[in-house]
């Protein structure tokens, strides 16, 4: 790519721009400077900000890049191979199993350096990837960790104090979604996941283990996978065709899109050089053989001829996206009522203003609702003390009607008491009275004998 090409993809990295820049026609910059009373002048020697390119690469290569990438797929599909191919470089990553309950993400990030120039590149992995029986939600974890990344970044711009500079970008650039080579149709994983992820990242379906499938049948499956695509309205990344220096070459691989890749460490002996490939016992499948597979046209849109735009598609599109919507959310607005430009401090004093009115009626219903708590809870207290009354005035009555059947059973019973003293009194008169009849007839008896034995 031309210094002045670089130049500009790192100036627009630099500067983060929040608006797309593409090259526009003369005749719509003339049409601006009218519009804007700009006038363009010739000037009469050299000054020298003509080295401001040279300037803006030299500073970019002393703060390094970064590039993210994202690997969907199932396990065991070939998405580490394929990275460490892709890199010319074996990366650690421990295989995954094939029993997890549920999809996780797994992130690590290398520091590469190729002649003066450093990358900072992030792998992210899913591990658990459609071996799920119900793989209806498989694609929420996904969603969820992009999101995360957009508002992480967006939560760094917010605030007061920024290092935008310093700030590790987290966010996907790059979606490699690995597609198993059945030689049929796309899976309705594949449909949904992607479906879910092609206005969040920029997707590059790619197919795997491309060496199991004849080309007759590969060729077919991917005009089927592309059919598939379209029908389904999943928006795949598209290489840009806005660059002079590059815009022939991405339109003739946009036409061979999906890639099918074989990826492979492992070096064979292939004539009289060392090349990387797969040994098989019918023959030998070299990576790098565009005959064989499509692993250079991926490693050459990838990394070398695209990846600036996958950082910057990923900053004025997928990310911008993320950010009106969260914006939009808290009632920020470019425009008011009638379609004129609000600034951000008339914004913020409408919000103000809102938030104060609804604080304030949120303050009204809260005193309503606890006055009428209040009433609602003293009628209960009222009732209940009603009640509470009640019973005991019941209470108060059966106990009055108790001592009174006891003082009428008391009084009964006295009466009873005094009736029987008087009998008891009276049959005790009777008893002695009888007594002492008995004894003084003994006593004349006893007189009577006594006189007839003398």
């Amino acid at each position: 790519m031309a210094s002045s090409e670089v130049a500009r993809h790192l100036l627009f990295q630099s500067h983060m721009a929040t608006k797309t820049t593409c090259m526009s026609s003369q005749g719509s910059d003339d049409e601006q400077r009218k519009r804007e009373n700009i006038r363009s002048l010739t000037m009469s020697g050299h000054v020298g900000f003509e080295s401001l390119p040279d300037q803006l690469v030299n500073r970019s290569i002393q703060q390094g890049f970064c590039f993210n990438i994202l690997c969907v797929g199932e396990t065991g599909i070939g998405k580490s191979t394929l990275i460490n191919t892709l890199f010319n470089t074996n990366f650690e990553d421990h295989e995954s199993s094939h029993f997890c309950p549920d999809v996780k993400l797994k992130a690590q990030t290398y520091e590469l350096q190729e002649s003066n120039v450093r990358l900072k590149l992030t792998i992210v992995n899913t591990v658990g990837f459609g071996d799920q029986i119900n793989k209806e939600e498989s694609y929420q974890p996904i969603v969820d960790y992009i999101d995360a990344q957009f508002e992480a970044y967006l939560q760094e711009e917010l605030k007061i104090k920024r290092s935008l500079f310093t700030y590790h970008d987290s966010r996907i650039h790059v979606c490699l979604y690995f597609i198993s080579p059945t030689g049929h149709s796309l899976k309705t994983l594949d449909l949904l996941t992607m479906k879910n992820l092609d206005s969040k990242v920029n997707i590059i379906p790619v197919i795997a283990k491309a060496d199991t499938v004849s080309k007759t049948e590969l060729q077919k499956f991917k005009i089927k996978l592309m059919s598939e695509l379209v029908s389904n309205g999943v928006q795949i990344y598209q290489f840009p065709t806005d660059d002079d220096t590059s815009a022939k070459i991405n339109a003739a691989m946009n036409e061979q899109l999906p890639f099918a890749v074989v990826g492979s460490m492992d070096e064979v002996k292939v004539g009289n050089k060392m090349v990387k490939a797969r040994q098989y016992p019918w023959g030998v499948v070299q990576v790098e053989n565009e005959n064989h597979c499509d692993f250079v046209k991926l490693r050459e849109m990838l990394i070398c001829t695209n990846m600036e735009d996958l950082r910057e598609q990923t900053h004025t599109r997928h990310y911008e996206l993320y950010r009106r919507c969260k914006l939009e959310e808290m009632g920020f607005t470019d425009v008011g009522p009638e379609n004129k430009p609000v600034s951000l401090q008339e914004t913020y004093e409408a919000k103000r203003h809102e938030f104060h009115g609804e604080c304030q009626r949120k303050e009204e219903e809260m005193k309503q609702m606890f006055v009428q708590r209040v009433k609602e809870k003293e009628a209960m207290l009222k009732e209940a003390e009603r009640e509470l009354q009640a019973k005991f005035e019941h209470l108060e009555r059966l106990h009055q009607e108790e001592r009174m059947k006891l003082e009428e059973k008391r009084r009964l019973l006295e009466e009873e008491i005094i009736a029987f003293s008087k009998k008891k009194a009276t049959t005790e008169i009777c008893h002695n009275q009888s007594f002492l009849a008995t004894g003084r007839n003994l006593w004349k008896d006893k007189d009577r004998k006594n006189s007839n034995f003398l």
